[in-house]
């Protein structure tokens, strides 16, 4: 008789809660928390402002039905292209007036419901301001009652787009202070820092952009994401695909342990001294009690001269002594950065790993697997 403890009854207990578990990559109960106090703010607020506005009463309703909806994309999933500002101002308040304008031109109910749907999508698209609760508002222009037909083409307007202005300033608001992104910007591609025609270093090996897009039409869908963070997300896919396979060498064991290092309050002669006199490109910078403040470089200094460190220093890029080294690859390739500091975590310096140390590992570990004995088979 099987144990009511083993595998088998674990599996499918497993796989019972499965119906609970999040459905969009990268949700966490954090995340949705915020997302469920941020549409308890957002939707009250949009409602007492507008109640503020126009008085309550039956003649106009305070908020409409697809504020919901927005809600649920602006707090629940802001870095979606769905819910950005421009997509809900402007998807609901021209799919509201689709609906009106439908619903002035055909007599048929049953047929103007559907041309105002299709109406609101066709906009929606050529505005690019797609927005699923747009299709909502067009239908409450359509069936929303008295209150509705009594405003007319004001509808759109009135309480649509100011339902619509007033949610996504709340959002702006309300993310601004839990301190996530949004309006979502997308992190910029990587371009050549050196003025010349070729790619970035990250750029010339893996897949390219044209890859990405040859992949979107081999799939033939619509996915809900900024091409560019697609991109973005298939090279961190790659990195920790890297790490994994090549994680066991850390950084204690790679960085340089006798650090060249300048005192906050030394000059910048003495500076540009230290780095012609070692041959090095990137210098930390130590304040009084002996913990990291940043770094310095000869173009910072040539840049601005006899000045105080502290004013034109560069912050540092830092890592621990037991991050993988592989881990620094997209560092010390984006065009900027020469080495990364390795610090203990009250920011005292251990050591350094420049460009030449990441390139010297890489080399290693590619001629340990190219020279690795083949497993025995076996028999």
């Amino acid at each position: 008789m099987p144990n009511p403890g083993g595998p088998e009854q674990r599996a499918e207990r497993s796989h019972g809660f499965r119906l609970f578990r999040p459905i969009l990559a990268g949700a966490t109960l954090r995340e949705r928390l915020i997302a469920c106090l941020g549409a308890l703010a957002g939707i009250t607020l949009t409602g007492l402002v507008c109640g503020w506005f126009f008085g309550e009463g039956p003649h106009i309703p305070l908020i409409v039905a697809p504020m919901g909806a927005s809600a649920v994309l602006i707090f629940a999933v802001p870095a979606s292209p769905l819910a950005q500002p421009w997509s809900v101002i402007g998807g609901n308040t021209i799919s509201a007036f689709m609906g009106v304008l439908a619903a002035h031109l055909i007599p048929d109910p049953v047929i103007a419901i559907g041309v105002g749907v299709s109406l609101a999508i066709a906009a929606m698209s050529l505005t690019r301001c797609l927005h699923p609760p747009g299709g909502a508002a067009a239908l409450t222009a359509l069936i929303g009652g008295p209150a509705v037909t009594s405003a007319g083409f004001l509808f759109p307007l009135f309480p649509v787009g100011l339902n619509s202005v007033i949610l996504v300033a709340l959002g702006i608001g309300f993310h601004k202070l839990s301190r996530r992104n949004y309006p979502h910007v997308a992190v910029a591609t990587p371009v050549n820092t050196h003025g010349t025609g070729d790619l970035p270093a990250p750029l010339r090996v893996g897949f390219r952009p044209e890859d990405v897009d040859a992949a979107l039409v081999a799939l033939d869908e619509t996915l809900d994401i900024d091409r560019a963070d697609l991109d973005r997300l298939l090279r961190q896919v790659e990195l920790h695909a890297l790490v994994r396979a090549r994680g066991d060498l850390t950084c204690g064991e790679v960085m340089s342990r006798d650090v060249v290092t300048i005192g906050l309050d030394s000059s910048a002669e003495r500076a540009r001294e230290l780095l012609l006199a070692h041959n090095i490109r990137t210098l930390p910078v130590i304040d009084r009690a002996g913990r990291l403040a940043g770094t310095i470089g000869l173009r910072e200094l040539t840049l601005h001269g006899e000045v105080a460190l502290a004013q034109v220093m560069s912050e540092a890029r830092t890592t621990g002594p037991d991050d993988p080294v592989i881990a620094l690859v997209n560092d010390l390739t984006d065009g900027h950065t020469h080495a990364v500091v390795v610090t203990a975590n009250d920011r005292r310096v251990l050591g350094i790993i420049t460009q030449t140390d990441l390139l010297a590992t890489l080399t290693r570990l590619l001629s340990a697997k190219a020279f690795a004995l083949p497993d025995p088979v076996s028999p």
